[in-house]
């Protein structure tokens, strides 16, 4: 660690590299987010040699950061080892103290409650404030989703929380019936086409509304069947990803591009690739 330090002195220093030496927090902020993407998705292959390697893209980074507000005098890795060191040790009484927490179910309300009683210094903090905005989609989701419940607001069981699957799909269905029957716009009636166009782009905006309450409520799905949408959806991707490469090749094979495929072809081959165990 100290020759990690120092490698990022050397290149911040005198003699250092002109783009580490340009460097702000908000520019290393924004590699960061991109390494911990990286190896995330590292994590997925099961690649050993491979995390390890994202694993110090990640660590370099968070180094590289703490020196730029060591050097304006902020903190140093001390102070931030010190701060976590602290804050685990808090958060783990059952542990370190003399909770007698023992499931995991147990463990995490009782997270959520450190947590409230750190903030009771600020009562006009929301719990959803800390969790933050440029997350994508799906794990922002699951965070929201997650402070909400611990705060009390969740449903009672999964039954009634697949009926609210289901009402947000009828209403998705509704709201993809009248965006497909657009207001018909006539060139001769002038104004009332922008009122025209009004209600039609109202439509389409209410269809992606209601998309994103049915993404919502089946992130709480997968909330209370204790996985993570995005590890779901992750693998989702990569099974597409394994049969349509299969099929592609397969269309090769045959001396042909996949494109040019009939629709029914295309179909035969998917089923294929699905029976092959891909």
């Amino acid at each position: 660690m100290a020759s990690l330090a120092g490698l990022i002195r050397t290149l911040r220093g005198e003699n250092g590299c002109p783009w580490d030496k340009k460097q702000t927090p908000a520019t290393i902020g924004r590699y960061l987010v991109e390494e911990v993407h990286e190896l995330a998705e590292t994590i997925e292959s099961g690649d050993a040699g491979a995390i390890a390697e994202e694993l110090g893209d990640v660590l370099f980074l968070v180094f590289f950061l703490t020196r730029l507000y060591e050097e304006a005098g902020r903190f140093d890795m001390q102070d931030v080892v010190r701060e976590n060191i602290n804050k685990m040790t808090r958060r783990h009484p059952h542990v370190f103290g003399a909770s007698n927490a023992k499931s995991t179910e147990d463990i995490r309300a009782q997270w959520h409650r450190i947590k409230k009683l750190e903030k009771k210094n600020h009562p006009s903090v929301s719990a959803l404030d800390s969790i933050p905005a440029g997350l994508p989609g799906l794990m922002r989701a699951y965070r929201v989703s997650e402070r909400a419940a611990a705060a009390g607001f969740d449903w009672d069981n999964l039954g009634e929380l697949l009926s609210k699957v289901e009402e947000e799909w009828d209403e998705l269905k509704e709201a993809l019936h009248h965006m497909r029957v657009p207001d018909p716009v006539d060139e001769n009636q002038g104004n009332k086409n922008q009122d025209i166009e009004n209600r039609n782009n109202k439509k389409l905006n209410n269809v992606m509304l209601e998309f994103g309450d049915l993404i919502f409520t089946l992130v709480n799905v997968a909330r209370f069947a204790r996985f993570h949408p995005e590890t779901a959806t992750t693998a989702a991707i990569r099974k597409f990803n394994r049969r349509f490469q299969w099929m592609e090749r397969a269309a090769a094979a045959k001396g042909c591009l996949f494109e040019d495929l009939e629709r029914a072809e295309m179909e035969r081959l998917w089923k294929q690739a699905k029976e092959s165990g891909l």
